[in-house]
């Protein structure tokens, strides 16, 4: 990674921005506060709460952090589909007592009103997820001072990256818990992303910009072990989601170790693209039937997902989680970072197995 992006957190982990107010100014500011580099999800905001969280995180601390923006997406044509996905949760509806959410209430997430912000009152970073920014975007945030990065699911997507002049490109996984930050989504590739190991491997190949690592990381070890695969640093989720400081709710951060909820699939039965979560009720009930319509599926869910929570049901939640959720430690934000330097530190003095004269 280039000395001055590196030089803004000591120690090799970036809190990933989990959108959906999860990604809090109080997590945010722990994690840089204890050396790490803290994010806030601008995700489903608008461009002055986005503003509103960047004022308290630097009440808060006066380490680095920064801000992750949603692209905004294509427009949708088969509104057909969308309509019999509607008709299909009609009867979550009424069990929870809620009406459905209207499906055109806005693709581009405030994508301009945003960049405005972040143009006139710059913060240290800037991260992209769902596509890649303009070259003009990206070189009006350099000179405002701001570095970027933005994520990227194969080797095209980084190439992409790559060429519109971001300072690093997040490699992400498969394993990664949330929306896969595909640049287009085509429903053909749904099973055909890559595992974080031989994803970094082939991106550390063709590019020539630092790489972030992010999927399924939850010890220092695995730390260790992407940094030795040639990435610059670490993102983790999934690890921060049950932290006191994070935003989640007490069911998410409960079902992360629950027994109940033993595996994660990647489905769109909530939004319409494909996010990484623990399996449960809805997911098996309504994931094969929902559309490929971001953000029209996440506008449609999100009275039933509110609902949902309000009525202390993890059943008809979100439970975004990586595929290292039940790794996941009830640590104050600042101490797990604190403990996978630790574990990072040890894992990189201790001696080579099978070593000998």
């Amino acid at each position: 990674m280039s000395s001055a992006l590196t030089d803004l957190f000591p120690h090799p982990i970036v809190q990933a921005p989990m959108a959906g107010g999860v990604s809090v100014p109080q997590l945010a500011a722990a994690v840089s506060e204890a050396g790490g580099l803290g994010f806030l999800a601008a995700g489903y905001k608008t461009a002055d709460g986005m503003y509103q969280e960047i004022k308290q995180l630097r009440a808060l601390t006066g380490r680095p952090f920064g801000v992750n923006v949603f692209m905004p997406q294509p427009d949708y044509a088969e509104s057909g589909a969308v309509e019999v996905y509607a008709h299909q949760l009609a009867g979550e509806a009424a069990w929870y007592e809620t009406e459905l959410g209207d499906p055109d209430s806005g693709r581009d997430d405030g994508y301009d009103a945003k960049l405005a912000v972040l143009l006139d009152n710059p913060v240290p970073v800037v991260s992209f997820h769902f596509g890649v920014p303009s070259r003009d975007v990206i070189d009006s945030l350099h000179r405002a001072g701001t570095f970027t990065l933005v994520t990227a699911t194969n080797v095209e997507e980084a190439l992409a990256v790559e060429r519109a002049g971001a300072d690093a490109v997040i490699a992400q996984g498969v394993e990664a818990g949330g929306h896969q930050g595909t640049h287009r989504d085509v429903p053909e590739n749904d099973c055909a992303g890559l595992g974080l190991l031989s994803l970094l491997a082939q991106i550390r190949e063709t590019v020539s910009i630092p790489v972030i690592a992010a999927g399924g990381i939850m010890r220092g070890s695995q730390i260790a072990a992407v940094l030795a695969a040639g990435a610059s640093a670490a993102q983790l989720g999934t690890a921060f989601l049950a932290t006191p400081e994070s935003g989640a709710s007490p069911l998410h951060k409960q079902a992360l170790t629950n027994p109940l909820f033993a595996r994660t699939e990647p489905t769109r039965a909530f939004s319409g693209r494909p996010a990484r979560a623990l399996v449960n009720r809805f997911m098996r009930e309504h994931g094969r039937y929902a559309p490929a319509a971001y953000p029209e599926i996440h506008h449609l869910t999100a009275p039933l997902r509110k609902a949902a929570a309000k009525a202390g049901d993890p059943q008809g939640m979100a439970l975004w989680a990586g595929q290292g959720h039940r790794m996941a430690r009830d640590l104050p934000a600042g101490q797990l970072v604190e403990v996978l330097v630790g574990e990072l530190t040890a894992a990189r003095t201790a001696p080579a197995a099978g070593g000998g004269r």
